[in-house]
């Protein structure tokens, strides 16, 4: 049985395909470059395209189960409704679907709306899915890292409602087990949905105490200034996306991303170890800026 996982190269594709290799499953990687494919021996590289249906075609021969993973680009629902209407033609009906956590609350946010559009896809086309739906990345802010080190202020916008922050090895380790538990079941299982979280919700203010602590030093939250976050966000990313991620921050101050209850427990469970905590995140980010000063 082969287990086809897509955005393989990507953060989270690689630790899915790490934990498949670890657990013996039979891994193909899909990429749009092959020379850029660094994985052990024994995965198998397939270059495709989600916009190409023949190369889909091609990377779908053999395969029980897919992992679909769309990148945030404008065209990101197109490539997923391509992506799963190919599957269905190659008769692979066992998906692991990355969403995102309320992806049917922040229905103005483009990147959730499109991931809730692909959710009702998958339920309406009869596919035998697990829709992981993680909250916020822990690694997301490695991309500020160096603002809370070199001047003291965690500049997320995250507000007071809090966010289960979630580390993407365990987003990485839940998906393989779900892959195979559906690669390996003996009939189609009903669709399931899990949230992806973290052990603590956390405010801006969580936050920026949990960076205080780790550095020893005062470390301020910078604030609720959304429409600030989108013109920081211009400097290194596509208007369009920088106002997709103020819109989603607009939604952290006002509906928060807190996990329902249950879901710490049942994570626990299904990995069998605690959850990865934001300030084990911050220790790692912090004892490797000391390696390299």
């Amino acid at each position: 049985m082969t287990i086809l996982v897509t955005g393989a190269t990507g953060t989270i594709g690689k630790h899915i395909v790490d934990q498949l290799v670890q657990r013996g499953a039979k891994v193909r990687a899909l990429v749009r470059d092959p020379a850029k494919a660094d994985f052990p021996p024994q995965v198998e590289i397939a270059k495709g395209d989600m916009l190409d249906p023949d190369s889909l075609r091609s990377a779908y021969r053999g395969v029980s189960a897919l992992f679909l993973l769309n990148a945030v680009t404008p065209d990101e629902f197109t490539q997923a409704l391509i992506a799963l209407n190919v599957a269905k033609e190659a008769g692979i009906d066992r998906v692991v679907y990355l969403s995102v956590i309320h992806s049917d609350v922040y229905v103005n946010v483009p990147h959730f709306a499109g991931k809730f559009g692909v959710e009702r896809m998958l339920e309406q086309m009869g596919f035998s899915a697990t829709i992981l739906r993680p909250a916020y990345f822990t690694s997301n802010d490695l991309t500020i890292k160096d603002v809370v080190l070199q001047h003291g202020v965690y500049p997320m916008p995250v507000g007071a409602r809090g966010l289960a922050m979630v580390d993407p090895r365990d987003i990485g380790e839940v998906a393989a087990i779900e892959l195979i538990h559906r690669a390996h079941a003996t009939r189609p299982m009903p669709l399931e949905r899990i949230n992806l979280v973290g052990p603590d919700t956390l405010t801006g203010t969580d936050i920026a105490a949990i960076w205080s602590s780790v550095l020893g030093r005062e470390v301020a939250y910078g604030g609720d200034d959304t429409a600030g976050f989108e013109q920081n966000l211009r400097q290194f990313m596509p208007g369009w996306m920088a106002y997709d991620m103020r819109l989603m921050s607009q939604r952290f101050l006002t509906d928060g991303m807190a996990p329902e209850a249950g879901d710490v427990v049942r994570l626990t469970a299904l990995l069998g170890r605690p959850l990865r905590s934001y300030r084990a995140f911050a220790e790692g980010v912090a004892a490797q800026a000391a390696a390299n000063a």
